[in-house]
């Protein structure tokens, strides 16, 4: 719609020899983009890019924003200024921001190492806080430390001003610049990359899967950030890796969080297997190469959250997205041109698996708890489902004669307290308590029985515990 508004303006500055209108409809239809979405995919070791649409279109970033917390947060621990077993106290602040969130008191501590996972799992917006004004001493003084990293990065086109990535007008980023700054993340803190693929977390009796729905479902698939507010759509950057090449994917823009999902799969597989001819497209450069667009960024608003939506559109309602808004993006991802199509390599229409069971994370609040405690907080999580599997089958094993002594009818009463006249309780039907005499039904929770085995990177128990002392985190001073 955007292109073809545009489209006649130039036509109409030379059909009338008008010198200076021409110029600026130009620059118009330069600074717009043809749909609402950003696409780039780069190559993480070299920085090249592979594929890029809107790339330096300004944009709203939503929760990729705490991409930036953690790299501030990891940048503290790596400068010791905090450890992953520092305790952070959850202020008003943190405790008044909207959802998502853990939704914890005021005055609840909880340790740097459960924020983050709490953050990148479930886009905890309180916990985002909690580390922004325990990192940076308040959010303003945190964001302002944000877009300093930023710029030192190269994110040029990006500005902060919260930890989370809640709606605000100044807060933005391009497509661009979250590829470089996953790409920093992957480069800088490869021993703590299972913050960013954490598949569930489990706190309580509450098991949050991770909102990027890549993991468990895309070969290779190991992180990173899901976002969402109205005026951005639906956001992912995304990692996977695969024959020795690891690849990072972002979409900007999509109408719902399936085709946020689609469009990335669809992205990582093309770079993957990359078609014999794709050496006759021309060479996009590196990430850091590609020239920022100098324009406001685009407002998704009524697009994503207007009246025309049956259901109101949220991070966390990805399987109620708006069906006729996804069938419209499929439309338009397909309007490619002929050479492009046959350069790149076929997409194979199944690139997403079934989402299997996964073992959550136990998160806590409180200090850190000590290394039996962990394992055995794994352990009951482990054996959990196995329990209520064994509590179901018991139930459904129960004979039916069981079930009718136990369902006693609700106006039971002593047979010498009869009338002489009763007719015989055998031909009455008995007047159940509401459920009574009904099984239970128990839901299995996801998971399988792991083992708290010796500590390592990729273990449950690993991912579950802060990492050991001998990776230099747990002597740092805690952060007042």
């Amino acid at each position: 719609m955007y292109g073809m508004k545009f489209l006649r303006a130039p036509a109409l500055g030379i059909a009338f020899g008008s010198i200076a209108f021409a110029p600026v409809a130009v620059a118009l239809l330069a600074a717009t983009p043809a749909r609402s979405e950003a696409l780039i995919l780069i190559d993480a070791d070299s920085g090249k890019v592979l594929r890029a649409e809107n790339a330096t279109y300004p944009w709203y970033p939503a929760s990729t924003t705490k991409l930036m917390t953690l790299y501030m947060t990891l940048s503290a621990v790596r400068d010791h200024r905090i450890s992953f077993d520092t305790v952070f106290t959850v202020s008003k602040n943190a405790n008044a921001q909207a959802p998502t969130k853990m939704g914890f008191p005021v005055g609840t501590q909880v340790t740097v190492d459960n924020a983050l996972k709490m953050m990148m799992v479930k886009s905890a917006n309180d916990m985002a806080v909690l580390l922004a004004e325990g990192v940076g001493g308040s959010i303003d003084d945190f964001a302002e430390q944000m877009t300093d990293t930023a710029h030192r990065l190269g994110m040029s086109q990006t500005t902060y001003v919260n930890p989370n990535g809640l709606p605000a007008d100044d807060q933005v980023t391009s497509a661009r610049d979250l590829a470089m700054l996953a790409r920093a993340l992957i480069r800088e803190f490869p021993e703590y990359s299972f913050y960013w693929h954490i598949p569930a977390i489990k706190f309580g009796r509450r098991i949050v899967r991770n909102y990027n729905p890549l993991l468990g479902r895309y070969p290779g698939a190991d992180g990173m950030k899901t976002g969402f507010i109205c005026a951005s759509g639906f956001n992912l950057v995304a990692t996977a890796q695969r024959y020795n090449k690891r690849l990072i994917a972002v979409v900007l823009g999509a109408p719902s969080g399936a085709v946020r999902a689609m469009k990335a799969a669809e992205m990582l597989e093309g770079g993957f297997n990359q078609n014999p001819l794709a050496w006759l497209m021309p060479s996009l450069g590196t990430v850091d190469a590609l020239t920022p667009m100098d324009t406001a960024p685009l407002n998704l608003k009524d697009q994503m959250c207007g009246k025309h939506r049956k259901r109101p559109a949220a991070e966390d309602g990805d399987a109620d997205a708006d069906s006729d808004n996804t069938q419209a993006a499929g439309d338009a991802s397909q309007q490619r041109s002929v050479l492009l199509s046959a350069l790149r390599a076929p997409t194979n229409p199944v690139l997403l698996s079934d989402l299997g069971p996964v073992m959550p994370i136990v998160v806590y609040t409180g200090p850190t708890r000590t290394s039996a405690q962990l394992a055995t907080l794994q352990a009951e999580v482990a054996a959990e489902p196995a329990k209520k599997k064994a509590k179901h089958k018991t139930a459904a094993a129960t004979p039916a004669h069981t079930k009718a002594v136990a369902a006693k009818p609700a106006d039971d009463k002593p047979a010498t307290a009869k009338p002489a006249g009763a007719k015989p309780a055998a031909g009455k039907p008995a007047a159940k308590k509401p459920g009574a005499g009904k099984e239970t039904q128990v839901k299995p929770t996801d998971g399988n029985a792991a083992s708290a085995g010796p500590w390592s990177l990729l273990s449950s128990l690993g991912i579950a515990a802060s990492p050991p002392p001998e990776l230099g985190t747990s002597s740092a001073p805690a952060a007042k």
